[in-house]
Protein backbone atom coordinates (compact mmCIF):
# COMPACT_ATOMS: atom_id res chain seq x y z
CA UNK A 1 0.00 0.00 0.00
CA UNK A 2 1.04 3.08 -0.97
CA UNK A 3 1.47 5.94 2.13
CA UNK A 4 1.60 9.18 1.73
CA UNK A 5 4.38 11.00 3.79
CA UNK A 6 3.74 13.33 6.41
CA UNK A 7 4.95 16.10 5.40
CA UNK A 8 2.40 20.06 4.97
CA UNK A 9 1.09 19.89 1.53
CA UNK A 10 1.22 23.93 1.59
CA UNK A 11 5.41 23.29 1.98
CA UNK A 12 5.23 20.50 -1.13
CA UNK A 13 2.54 22.53 -3.19
CA UNK A 14 5.22 25.86 -2.87
CA UNK A 15 7.96 24.38 -3.78
CA UNK A 16 5.93 22.49 -6.79
CA UNK A 17 4.93 26.20 -7.99
CA UNK A 18 8.28 27.69 -7.28
CA UNK A 19 9.78 24.35 -9.92
CA UNK A 20 7.35 25.31 -12.22
CA UNK A 21 8.16 29.08 -11.74
CA UNK A 22 11.96 28.07 -13.06
CA UNK A 23 10.93 26.35 -16.03
CA UNK A 24 8.30 28.89 -17.20
CA UNK A 25 11.43 31.68 -16.58
CA UNK A 26 12.80 30.06 -19.78
CA UNK A 27 10.08 30.20 -21.95
CA UNK A 28 10.30 33.15 -24.38
CA UNK A 29 7.60 34.61 -26.70
CA UNK A 30 8.58 32.36 -29.44
CA UNK A 31 7.65 29.11 -27.88
CA UNK A 32 4.68 29.92 -27.16
CA UNK A 33 3.39 27.91 -29.91
CA UNK A 34 5.14 25.12 -29.18
CA UNK A 35 3.30 21.42 -28.66
CA UNK A 36 3.25 20.00 -25.17
CA UNK A 37 2.62 16.48 -23.40
CA UNK A 38 -1.33 18.08 -23.46
CA UNK A 39 -2.07 17.53 -26.65
CA UNK A 40 -5.30 19.55 -26.98
CA UNK A 41 -2.84 22.23 -25.71
CA UNK A 42 0.27 24.79 -27.39
CA UNK A 43 2.54 26.38 -24.62
CA UNK A 44 0.48 29.43 -24.45
CA UNK A 45 -2.90 27.53 -24.14
CA UNK A 46 -1.01 25.86 -21.00
CA UNK A 47 0.47 28.71 -19.33
CA UNK A 48 -2.81 30.29 -19.60
CA UNK A 49 -4.55 27.43 -18.58
CA UNK A 50 -2.12 27.24 -15.13
CA UNK A 51 -2.54 30.94 -14.66
CA UNK A 52 -6.11 30.45 -14.52
CA UNK A 53 -6.14 27.23 -12.26
CA UNK A 54 -3.94 29.39 -9.59
CA UNK A 55 -6.66 32.08 -9.83
CA UNK A 56 -9.56 29.81 -9.32
CA UNK A 57 -7.22 27.99 -6.42
CA UNK A 58 -7.03 31.24 -4.74
CA UNK A 59 -10.51 32.56 -5.49
CA UNK A 60 -12.16 29.41 -4.00
CA UNK A 61 -10.09 29.76 -0.91
CA UNK A 62 -10.92 33.17 -0.02
CA UNK A 63 -8.64 35.16 -2.35
CA UNK A 64 -9.92 36.91 -5.05
CA UNK A 65 -7.33 36.91 -8.08
CA UNK A 66 -9.24 38.24 -11.00
CA UNK A 67 -12.25 35.81 -12.41
CA UNK A 68 -12.11 32.41 -11.22
CA UNK A 69 -13.33 30.63 -14.31
CA UNK A 70 -10.88 28.25 -16.93
CA UNK A 71 -11.02 30.76 -19.34
CA UNK A 72 -9.40 33.78 -16.90
CA UNK A 73 -5.29 33.38 -17.40
CA UNK A 74 -4.66 35.96 -19.34
CA UNK A 75 -0.47 36.14 -20.01
CA UNK A 76 -1.15 39.86 -20.86
CA UNK A 77 2.36 41.08 -22.35
CA UNK A 78 4.29 38.72 -20.17
CA UNK A 79 3.59 35.26 -19.26
CA UNK A 80 6.43 34.97 -16.59
CA UNK A 81 5.01 37.58 -14.25
CA UNK A 82 1.28 36.31 -15.24
CA UNK A 83 2.38 32.82 -13.36
CA UNK A 84 3.81 34.77 -10.43
CA UNK A 85 1.20 36.98 -9.27
CA UNK A 86 -1.13 34.23 -9.97
CA UNK A 87 1.17 31.49 -7.71
CA UNK A 88 1.48 34.23 -5.09
CA UNK A 89 -2.31 34.26 -5.11
CA UNK A 90 -2.41 30.54 -4.47
CA UNK A 91 0.30 30.54 -1.80
CA UNK A 92 -1.45 33.47 -0.26
CA UNK A 93 -4.95 31.41 0.30
CA UNK A 94 -3.40 28.66 1.12
CA UNK A 95 -1.83 30.15 4.14
CA UNK A 96 -4.84 30.82 6.01
CA UNK A 97 -4.25 28.67 9.70
CA UNK A 98 -8.03 26.93 9.04
CA UNK A 99 -7.26 26.59 5.28
CA UNK A 100 -7.62 21.94 5.68
CA UNK A 101 -11.27 22.12 7.49
CA UNK A 102 -12.43 25.10 4.61
CA UNK A 103 -14.46 23.76 1.42
CA UNK A 104 -12.39 24.82 -1.70
CA UNK A 105 -14.63 24.01 -5.23
CA UNK A 106 -12.47 22.43 -7.37
CA UNK A 107 -13.83 23.04 -10.93
CA UNK A 108 -15.60 20.62 -12.28
CA UNK A 109 -14.76 17.79 -9.25
CA UNK A 110 -16.57 19.38 -6.79
CA UNK A 111 -16.40 21.13 -3.27
CA UNK A 112 -12.90 19.00 -1.07
CA UNK A 113 -11.29 19.73 2.45
CA UNK A 114 -8.75 22.14 1.73
CA UNK A 115 -6.39 19.39 2.56
CA UNK A 116 -7.26 17.54 -0.87
CA UNK A 117 -7.94 20.58 -2.59
CA UNK A 118 -4.39 21.41 -2.16
CA UNK A 119 -3.36 18.13 -2.54
CA UNK A 120 -4.22 17.94 -6.24
CA UNK A 121 -3.09 21.69 -7.08
CA UNK A 122 0.54 20.21 -6.44
CA UNK A 123 0.23 17.04 -8.09
CA UNK A 124 -1.35 19.27 -11.19
CA UNK A 125 1.42 21.54 -10.46
CA UNK A 126 4.24 19.67 -10.36
CA UNK A 127 2.95 17.40 -13.50
CA UNK A 128 2.34 21.04 -15.41
CA UNK A 129 5.99 22.08 -14.34
CA UNK A 130 7.42 18.78 -16.45
CA UNK A 131 4.87 19.51 -19.48
CA UNK A 132 6.51 23.06 -19.47
CA UNK A 133 10.47 21.49 -19.85
CA UNK A 134 9.36 19.00 -21.86
CA UNK A 135 8.17 21.56 -24.30
CA UNK A 136 10.93 24.21 -24.59
CA UNK A 137 13.52 20.75 -23.82
CA UNK A 138 15.06 21.45 -20.71
CA UNK A 139 15.80 19.34 -17.73
CA UNK A 140 12.97 19.09 -14.84
CA UNK A 141 14.37 17.55 -11.79
CA UNK A 142 11.45 17.25 -9.08
CA UNK A 143 13.15 16.05 -5.94
CA UNK A 144 13.01 12.67 -4.10
CA UNK A 145 10.35 14.02 -1.51
CA UNK A 146 8.12 15.92 -4.08
CA UNK A 147 8.39 12.77 -6.74
CA UNK A 148 7.46 10.51 -3.76
CA UNK A 149 4.35 12.50 -2.13
CA UNK A 150 2.96 13.35 -5.79
CA UNK A 151 2.79 9.47 -6.54
CA UNK A 152 1.34 8.62 -2.89
CA UNK A 153 -1.52 11.06 -3.48
CA UNK A 154 -2.41 10.31 -7.35
CA UNK A 155 -2.27 6.86 -6.81
CA UNK A 156 -5.36 7.30 -4.79
CA UNK A 157 -7.41 8.75 -7.40
CA UNK A 158 -10.17 7.32 -8.85
CA UNK A 159 -10.47 6.48 -12.96
CA UNK A 160 -13.30 8.15 -13.97
CA UNK A 161 -14.58 9.75 -16.99
CA UNK A 162 -13.87 12.95 -15.17
CA UNK A 163 -10.08 12.29 -14.27
CA UNK A 164 -9.18 10.16 -17.45
CA UNK A 165 -8.99 10.47 -21.19
CA UNK A 166 -10.46 12.75 -24.05
CA UNK A 167 -11.44 15.79 -22.35
CA UNK A 168 -10.73 14.86 -18.87
CA UNK A 169 -8.19 16.00 -17.09
CA UNK A 170 -5.46 13.49 -17.37
CA UNK A 171 -4.78 10.94 -20.19
CA UNK A 172 -5.22 7.26 -20.01
CA UNK A 173 -2.51 5.68 -18.23
CA UNK A 174 1.12 4.95 -19.77
CA UNK A 175 2.65 1.85 -19.36
CA UNK A 176 5.81 2.18 -16.92
CA UNK A 177 8.03 -0.62 -15.22
CA UNK A 178 7.57 -0.99 -11.73
CA UNK A 179 11.10 -0.42 -10.76
CA UNK A 180 11.32 2.90 -12.78
CA UNK A 181 11.55 6.06 -10.65
CA UNK A 182 9.01 7.69 -8.38
CA UNK A 183 8.25 10.56 -10.93
CA UNK A 184 8.31 8.43 -13.91
CA UNK A 185 5.52 6.34 -12.14
CA UNK A 186 3.83 9.11 -11.85
CA UNK A 187 3.89 10.61 -15.42
CA UNK A 188 2.80 7.07 -16.45
CA UNK A 189 0.32 7.40 -14.31
CA UNK A 190 -1.22 10.37 -15.40
CA UNK A 191 -1.62 9.58 -18.68
CA UNK A 192 2.64 11.02 -19.75
CA UNK A 193 4.98 9.17 -22.25
CA UNK A 194 8.25 9.64 -19.73
CA UNK A 195 10.62 10.07 -23.10
CA UNK A 196 8.42 12.40 -24.65
CA UNK A 197 9.73 14.86 -27.19
CA UNK A 198 8.47 17.81 -29.04
CA UNK A 199 7.88 17.10 -32.35
CA UNK A 200 10.05 18.80 -34.99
Amino acid sequence: MTVIPAVDLRVLDRRALDLAGEVTAQVTAADLDRPTPCAAWNLGDLLRHMVSENRAFATAAGIPAHRPNEDSGDLETDPLRAYHDSAAAATTAFAAPDIYDRQIEVGEFGAFPGRIAISMHFVDFLMHGWDIAASIGVPYRPDHELAESALAIAARWPDTSKTRGPGAAFGTRVPVPGDAPDFERLLGLLGRTPSWDAPC
